[in-house]
């Protein structure tokens, strides 16, 4: 037998010595908020299916300054979260050639933001014609 103790790498706060991981970590955290903002409107949608009264109860609930100050950090939240997200897309899929020149991360990243950005500003603005 031998009786040499194995070595056991330390784990606590491996990743907050790597600037690459931090930004992972907090990516991967604001996947929670997205979670939670999910579950809110999930909750919705069963109120809703209660009738007009549990629905407005719940929206009543909404007007809650807690409510409000959540609903702004998610903002935040999910706006970092999509950056993130369009930001490593260059690394995670195949190199896209353009006149047999691969395309530049930026170009990538940009694209995804924007078609992300023309996506909700059209699904913002058809919310908005149907509520009127």
């Amino acid at each position: 037998m031998n009786k040499r103790r194995p070595y056991v790498r330390p784990m606590a706060g491996w990743w907050r010595k790597n600037p690459f991981f931090v930004e992972y970590m907090i990516h991967e955290g604001t996947a929670l908020f997205v979670a939670a903002y999910a579950l809110i409107l999930l909750t919705g949608l069963v109120y809703l299916s209660r009738g007009e009264a549990a629905w407005n109860v719940w929206l009543e609930g909404l007007k809650n300054p807690w409510y409000i100050a959540f609903h702004w950090l998610a903002l935040a939240a999910v706006a970092y979260h999509t950056y993130t997200w369009f930001k490593i897309m260059p690394r995670t899929m195949p190199p896209v050639i353009v006149g047999g020149k691969r395309l530049p991360d930026m170009a990538i990243t940009g694209g995804g933001l924007a078609v992300a950005a023309t996506a909700c500003l059209a699904l913002l603005g058809l919310v908005w014609g149907i509520a009127r």
